[in-house]
């Protein structure tokens, strides 16, 4: 059984968040806060609170173990990006993108044996 929460349209560079995700993909969830809450990136509490949903969400609709849960699969995938204009020397403008993630974490019970 499996329990998922995404986070949509998060205002930061999937770039970025995905150097967190790395840290935490395959560990048990309380690890994984623990790695968050040490982590000094702006992506951290972001995923920490996306974490959190999938394992409200596990507890509550399926019935699940709190202290059994893992993270199964953990992903960022890119989001709308905003397109701004920035005014340069000599009366150009250049674009600047600010993207835009989409957070995605599949947590699972462990085996039992």
């Amino acid at each position: 059984m499996q329990a998922k929460a995404v986070a949509r349209t998060v205002r930061i560079a999937p770039r970025k968040a995905r150097l967190v995700i790395d840290l935490i993909r395959g560990k048990q969830v309380g690890e994984a806060i623990a790695i968050l809450r040490h982590t000094p990136k702006a992506a951290s509490p972001i995923i920490e609170k996306v974490l959190k949903s999938a394992v409200a969400n596990a507890e509550h609709n399926y019935d699940m173990d709190g202290n059994n849960l893992y993270i199964e699969k953990a992903y960022v995938d890119e989001g709308p990006t905003l397109k701004r204009f920035r005014p340069r020397a000599q009366g150009r403008a250049s674009q600047i993108n600010k993207r835009t993630s989409h957070i995605t974490i599949i947590v699972s019970e462990k085996k039992e044996g």
